[in-house]
């Protein structure tokens, strides 16, 4: 059925009249609810974004690759970087090993053995890889590269010895083995507080001489999209004996999570439009009830019931509108500068505390209750050093959509009941 012009000139009407009487408020809360609502998802689902989406990068850039394959013999890795959608191919070496410094006891560590034209060969591993001292340097003799949570339990820095031995290399029933002392060169945060404790970085010609013996040899390939995973599968498979496994199969558990968290982040918040979809359907509902003479009149001059009830439809699509529309106007500028609004928000919050603080012990005497400054986001409990925030368009849109729908869907629903409405029986008095 169309949207006559008559349906929009009525709808208007009732509107204006709604803002006039007692039922206005009702209105006024609908709209700031389903901003509330708009509102609150777009910030949480943008810092979500920021965390889960740096921490898959983080582990797609640096660990897992996009795909991981097991390379027989000593292949050149020539074919792999010629498949199309190979954006770089990296071979590496993993060593489980316990490291000592001077002043420290052991610390398990995963040793990742690199080519020294590593920065050459993935760029993508090195934008992860911020250096607080010294740089990517395993071209030295006995060079390695800590992560800063395992320099600091080590208690070492940049230039300072730590004793490495393999523990694949230990003989069972045997624990004596020889340590072998390596140079630090650089001390890398990854942003993944698991790399940043447990992963050190030496030259891949280095792991025979520790290890005393072969290691498997794997070639860490990235594509230009990840998605495009399988294709790239199917086309290593057929060229020889290789062992690929994808990012998906690599890290199921662990994305399974997120993508669960985020889908319950999403249920919880859109509770909001459920209870403001419920306001909105008891006010359609009143306003119906309190309409009934007007609206047997235009069903009596010939308008259909799908007509009529498209008029307070109409009512909540514009109450969804609005507070859709006003929920995405604030909301998407807060998410883009997250960062200084939870600044402005702690610096609101710690000056109402302190004030608070000094009114207490003006009447008391005494001084008032001592604690650090409250943050949103501690570095203290959080490994973050900034609140990270990504906004993805066709999430932001599903919001909109959620908060516009879910107040038109109540509107139609409550003006049912003009299906009761007989016009003879209004108008018989009339």
């Amino acid at each position: 059925m169309k949207f006559e012009p008559w349906i929009g000139y009525a709808s208007s009407r009732y509107i204006s009249s709604r803002r006039r009487d007692k039922s206005s408020p009702s209105s006024v809360l609908a709209v700031l609810g389903i901003c509330t609502g708009v509102l609150a998802l777009i910030v949480i689902i943008a810092v979500m974004n920021g965390f889960q989406l740096g921490f898959i990068e983080s582990i797609l850039e640096i660990s897992s690759f996009h795909v991981r394959v097991e390379i027989p013999g000593q292949d050149d890795l020539a074919g792999l970087r010629e498949i199309p959608g190979v954006r770089s191919v990296l071979p590496f070496r993993e060593i489980q090993a316990l490291l000592r410094g001077k002043r420290s006891g052991p610390q398990v560590a995963m040793i990742r053995a690199l080519p020294e034209t590593t920065a050459a060969l993935d760029a993508g591993m090195m934008e992860k890889l911020v250096f607080e001292s010294g740089s990517f340097d395993v071209g030295g003799e006995h060079s390695i590269l800590l992560g800063a949570e395992l320099a600091r339990r080590l208690a070492v820095q940049t230039g300072d010895e730590v004793s490495v031995i393999s523990v694949s290399g230990l003989i069972p029933g045997e624990m004596e083995t020889e340590n072998t002392p390596f140079t630090v060169r650089g001390i890398f945060r990854s942003g993944f507080y698991e790399y940043d404790l447990g992963w050190a970085i030496i030259n891949i010609e280095e792991t025979q001489a520790l290890q005393g013996g072969p290691e498997p040899l794997y070639g860490g390939i990235k594509l230009h999209n990840r998605w495009q995973d399988e294709r790239a599968l199917k086309a290593i498979n057929r060229l020889g004996d290789y062992k690929p496994v994808s990012w998906r199969e690599y890290n199921r558990a662990f994305f399974g999570a997120l993508r669960m968290e985020k889908l319950l982040m999403f249920v919880l918040v859109g509770l909001i439009f459920i209870v403001v979809g419920l306001n909105i359907y008891q006010s359609q509902r009143r306003f119906v009830l309190e309409r009934r003479e007007e609206i047997g009149l235009l069903r009596a001059v010939g308008a259909g019931e799908r007509a009529v009830r498209l008029v307070f439809t109409y009512d909540g699509f514009i109450i969804g509108f609005l507070g859709a529309g006003l929920g995405l106007a604030i909301g998407l500028p807060i998410a883009f500068n997250i960062g200084p609004f939870f600044g402005i928000v702690e610096t609101l919050v710690n000056g109402a505390i302190h004030g608070l603080n000094t009114l207490v012990s003006s009447h008391t005497g005494s001084a008032g209750a001592s604690g650090g400054d409250f943050a949103i986001f501690s570095p203290a409990v959080f490994y973050i050093k900034e609140v990270p925030s990504r906004i993805i368009p066709h999430e932001v849109l599903l919001i909109y959509l959620f908060g516009l729908l879910s107040a038109t869907g109540a509107a139609w629903l409550a003006s049912g009941k003009i299906s009761r409405i007989k016009p003879a029986e209004v108008l018989r008095y009339e």
